[in-house]
């Protein structure tokens, strides 16, 4: 689709002796598209592609634009994969059939969860867990909170019930045993038992998936590692044989939640950290290139086809939580980015609500119908739809390939059909309202990461990306009251570029539960001494090249009688011994100063608790040099221009300058309205904005100065 050629990317001053250079590639897979960005670490040299997503095997797609962006398999010596496989099978409920085997008394866990429920107002709504009640067995077992096994497990009952989930059709099975965060002995013997009759590879433990007390998130994130185990390990396996077939002799990594890339191996045993890897690798990208522009408060939007994803980027660093929801019940305790997501994408359906109201979403076209303006034959209008009518988008020239041009009348029709009529709007007033809707839903998903968290979003720039981001980056600058809005290089890329730069991370946690002034800090520092072992041992497994391994130590901690805790980051030492510099003063310090920073005030004479230890082993891959993106000298505004065409907004047409985005030279300033178009997305300057592009490409949007 694209390419660009510059100097060679400045490699690691150092590199361990694992791993080889050659040509790195980013893929993302979307909803509607998938993204693949390349580089060749040698030359310099940039490729990217946009290509249909395929379905139901989305290793079709991507093979597709592999083949698209480079010059075949055999010359990709690292593929990094941010993949959907595990979010879709659990938002679709397409994963394995499941069974677990917990402690006696303990089956309906994953039912009961938190007392919450679907509706926040009203008792109606259901909840399925992604194991039924008919697979879910007890055996007879039992550990103390403090380790003591009061019970030894019943090994005749547990291959009993793994007989029984085996007739019954189970393919994974989770073992969740209570209290077996403090000692996994009964765990570990049952999964013995379980492993010498079980036909595959899909069993696992809770104490190995999830060291750490609370016995909901903790069976609940199993049973569901469990559930995505062997549709993941599928996918990779058919990817696998693709490239293979293709010469591909490289390193498959795969995205995690985290922002961090593991072994596809990895990927095998632990599904569960992928879910919603495809936007944080977006984040990772936002991030890096916020920074290098001189503009480290952003605030990311990704717009693909389906959703619109948002992320808070302060100081250069994404925000990581705890855990998440993957629709109602389905609570995934793992490290990730925290992404705020609607359906608000290209892709979403309008319709009117039995209150006449007009709804953009959650419904999406996909790919397949797609938009009406795709000419599949759907009868529904879209946000694309929208955009194409208003002359937003050129039907001529649609980005990612798939179509020579868009069916602007079935457009028409489909907004028509389904907003105009019902609303009593013609046809372009029809169109202006669902962009407002959409806009209107964004600016709220904006506000509450910023707003609604104490940051003032006049202090910071939105990054839009993703195909249809730049499309309504004016609008959300003006509705939210953020200072400009940053757009990458190659917006529809964004996310695979992030996949490139992504540094390995695997995350460890473990139970204390003890007071601060009581806990065993040598325990502690063995804890983590063993998990960077561990995560430096998965690291050096995936053969990739790495400037260096960092660990990082956290503890959650908070006053006696208190639920909730607080992240407390605390100074790890070394590398070599994570932990070493660790005392009851240090730790005290760390906690107050987070404690004070989040409530205002501290407690005082009320006891400290540290309830876990997290452990985050990084190994840091070699950054992107975004200066190869930048426009090569020479370039002149006049030639970048392609024309003109008109444009409606705010209620009437407007005659747009129409430029070639890729061929505006750094320094260029332009005024509203415009439509800068490259094959990955089009980006929209409304009439009262203005742009700039920097040194590195980007494109600057403000309000116009009067």
């Amino acid at each position: 689709m694209s390419g660009a050629s510059a100097k060679p990317a400045t490699q690691p001053a150092t590199q361990p002796a694992a791993g080889r250079a050659g040509v790195i590639v980013g893929v993302d897979v979307g909803g509607t598209y998938t993204d693949v960005f390349a580089l060749d670490e040698a030359t310099g040299r940039v490729r990217v592609a946009k290509v249909p997503t395929s379905r139901p095997d989305q290793s079709a797609g991507l093979l597709a634009g592999l083949a698209a962006a480079t010059d075949g398999a055999a010359e990709v010596a690292s593929l990094v994969h941010g993949s959907t496989v595990g979010t879709n099978a659990l938002l679709e409920r397409k994963g394995a059939r499941t069974g677990v085997i917990t402690t006696q008394g303990f089956r309906d866990v994953l039912e009961m969860r938190r007392r919450d429920r679907p509706q926040t107002w009203g008792l109606w709504g259901g909840f399925e867990p992604v194991a039924p009640r008919d697979l879910r067995l007890e055996v007879a077992e039992r550990t103390l909170a403090d380790g003591t096994i009061l019970e030894p497990v019943d090994l005749a009952e547990v291959e009993a019930a793994a007989r029984t989930l085996l007739e019954r059709g189970a393919e994974a099975c989770a073992i969740v045993f209570i209290n077996a965060y403090a000692n996994p002995a009964n765990e570990r013997a049952a999964l013995d038992v379980v492993r010498r009759i079980w036909p595959n590879a899909y069993v696992e433990i809770s104490s190995a998936v999830l060291p750490e007390i609370r016995e909901f998130e903790r069976a609940s994130t199993t049973a569901i590692n469990a559930y995505l185990q062997p549709v993941v390990s599928r996918y990779i396996a058919t990817l696998e044989s693709g490239l293979g077939a293709g010469g591909f002799a490289g390193e498959l990594m795969i995205v995690q939640s985290n922002g961090g890339v593991m072994s596809a191996e990895t990927a095998r045993l632990r599904p569960v950290r992928t879910a919603l890897s495809g936007p944080a690798a977006g984040v990772i990208a936002a991030a890096h290139i916020a920074v290098a522009a001189g503009h480290p408060n952003v605030i990311t939007g990704d717009v693909g086809g389906t959703s619109f994803d948002v992320s808070l980027i302060a100081s250069g660093r994404a925000a990581l939580s705890a855990q998440t929801s993957i629709g109602f019940g389905m609570v995934v305790r793992s490290p990730m980015i925290e992404i705020t997501t609607i359906g608000a994408g290209g892709g979403s359906i309008a319709r009117i609500d039995r209150g006449g109201l007009l709804q953009i979403g959650p419904e999406s076209a996909g790919s397949d119908p797609g938009p009406a303006c795709y000419g599949g034959g759907s009868p529904h209008a879209t946000v694309t739809d929208a955009n194409v009518l208003l002359g937003r988008i050129n039907a001529e020239r649609p980005i990612g390939g798939k179509l020579a041009r868009l069916d602007r009348d079935a457009a028409a029709r489909a907004i028509e059909t389904h907003v105009g009529k019902p609303l009593g709007l013609d046809l372009l007033a029809a169109a202006e309202a669902m962009l407002r809707v959409a806009n209107s839903n964004m600016a709220g998903a904006i506000r509450l990461v910023s707003i609604e968290r104490g940051h003032d979003p006049a202090r910071f720039a939105l990054m839009p990306f993703g195909g249809g981001g730049p499309l309504h980056a004016g609008a959300l600058i003006r509705d939210v009251g953020l200072a400009r809005a940053l757009v990458p290089r190659f917006p529809g890329i964004t996310s695979a570029l992030g996949c490139t730069i992504a540094d390995m991370r695997h995350d460890f946690v473990q139970t204390f539960n003890a007071l601060l002034d009581e806990i065993a800090l040598d325990r502690v520092m063995a804890e983590s001494a063993r998990a960077h072992a561990a995560g430096a041992a998965l690291i050096a497994r995936a053969g990739v090249l790495m400037e260096g391994i960092e660990t990082r130590i956290e503890f959650d901690m908070s006053y006696v009688g208190q639920t909730h805790t607080v992240a407390v980051p605390v100074p790890s030492g070394t590398d070599a011994t994570p932990g070493a510099r660790l005392t009851r003063a240090l730790v005290r310090d760390c906690f107050e100063a987070t404690y004070r920073a989040a409530y205002g005030q501290l407690l005082d004479r009320i006891p400290v608790r540290i309830l876990n230890l997290r452990t985050a082993v990084i190994g840091r891959r070699p950054k992107f040099d975004l200066s190869l993106l930048a426009p090569a000298s020479g370039l002149t505004l006049d030639a970048a221009r392609t024309g003109s065409r008109p444009v409606h907004a705010e209620g009437r047409w407007h005659e747009a300058v129409v430029y070639n985005r890729l061929a505006l030279p750094a320094g260029t300033a332009i005024r509203g309205p415009a439509v800068l178009e490259q094959p990955d997305a089009t980006i929209w300057i409304d009439p009262d904005m203005q742009a700039s592009v920097d040194r590195l490409g980007n494109v600057l949007i403000e309000r116009a100065q009067t």
